[in-house]
């Protein structure tokens, strides 16, 4: 507790550390709040979406398979069938979707009457399509129903009207949560992880000063056991990562960001983020490992900050499908996918992809968290 103690200390009386743990965060985030308070541009290679089909039985089924065919053949849209509607709104609240689309029991009878009567619309049988789009994905919002219109007009008109009239429509898309939201609220789950990483350089610049200092040569002739003082440096830098998310939840807070999460939510996304810290500690050990100075330990913790940063936080949103992929390797992603699957999507607290994310950062944290330990305790301490 007296290591606990002596670097919370630290960090409220070292500028620098101060800076990069509180004042960067508030400044960055408001700064992405004023720029980014709207929806913006951009697409990705392809999206994933699940389809109901309701009127797969019907004896004018043929059309139903024939539009998701279409939809398949677009080469943007990978098709995912679901046998009810529990299973495809499972999925989509997780993120594991980015659309959800509904076949209602008539669409190919709908689709039949047009064919028998193109001009007689009062023989039609009209029909809605209902659409659900992930909120947690900005691209997916803006993309996904211009490509379903289409393929659906040509499926079943087999031309692409000015304007379209006839017995099928697509319903109003419903988002997983009902407010609209900006770009800044997809930005915003990311933040957390992103800002969180920095204690990658603050953990390595902590270790180099001290040992500059003899501070830890002085520690090893105290009754303190390796153990507690790395236990001391975890609890610490977890005592900041708490810290540090309710400062920027603040912060995004006044500019707007309101999720529609609930109080198990928010637990969850402390728990996962003091579970990061972990890894942050240990790739921070790591770097202090390789060098022998504070100033050299920045530049070495830049080289774990900047691929996470890039690949596992908001910022790889807008890049290729590739480098999405690549995040995958990178804890930070998993951290990100879950606090925008609890905050954007409303996902359950308990939803398998959030266990999921939560034990893929434990395990990984941990490892990391245990090999940063024992090459510091090898190589670093002289």
């Amino acid at each position: 507790m007296a290591i606990v103690n002596k670097n919370v200390k630290l960090v409220s009386r070292e500028p620098t550390t101060l800076f990069f743990s509180v004042l960067f965060p508030i400044l960055l985030t408001l700064v992405y709040g004023v720029a980014f308070g709207a929806i913006g541009g951009g697409q990705t290679t392809s999206y994933q979406i699940g389809a109901f089909n309701a009127d797969s039985s019907s004896i004018y089924g043929q059309w139903s398979q024939h539009f998701i065919s279409n939809l398949t053949n677009t080469q943007i849209l990978t098709v995912k069938q679901y046998s009810d509607n529990e299973s495809i709104q499972s999925d989509l609240s997780q993120g594991k979707i980015q659309a959800a689309i509904i076949i209602p029991p008539n669409f190919g009878q709908s689709c039949n009457s047009y064919l028998q009567s193109p001009d007689k619309p009062n023989l039609w049988v009209n029909t809605t399509l209902k659409m659900y789009l992930d909120s947690g994905s900005l691209f997916a919002t803006q993309a996904i129903p211009p490509i379903i219109q289409q393929v659906l007009t040509k499926a079943v008109y087999g031309f692409q009207p000015a304007t379209t009239f006839g017995p099928i429509q697509i319903g109003s898309p419903s988002l997983v949560t009902a407010s609209k939201l900006t770009m800044f609220d997809y930005m915003a789950p990311g933040m957390f992880a992103f800002f969180a990483i920095f204690l990658v350089m603050t953990v390595a610049q902590s270790f180099t000063s001290e040992r500059e200092k003899g501070l830890l040569k002085r520690i090893n002739t105290t009754p303190t056991s390796a153990a507690e003082l790395m236990a001391g440096e975890t609890i610490s830098n977890m005592v900041v990562i708490v810290i540090q998310v309710a400062v920027i939840f603040l912060s995004a807070y006044l500019v707007g960001f309101r999720p529609s999460a609930s109080p198990l939510s928010y637990i969850m996304a402390f728990l996962i983020l003091s579970i990061f810290s972990f890894c942050c500690v240990g790739f921070g050990l790591i770097s202090a490992t390789l060098v022998k100075s504070s100033g050299a330990a920045t530049g070495v913790a830049f080289f774990f900050i900047i691929p996470q940063m890039l690949l596992g936080t908001y910022v790889s949103f807008g890049m290729s499908s590739t480098i999405q992929a690549a995040g995958k390797l990178m804890p930070s992603y998993y951290v990100t996918d879950a606090l925008t699957s609890l905050f954007l999507r409303g996902a359950s607290p308990l939803s398998p992809t959030i266990l999921l994310d939560i034990f893929t950062v434990t395990i990984v944290s941990v490892i990391i968290l245990i090999l940063g330990i024992f090459l510091f305790r090898k190589l670093g301490k002289t």
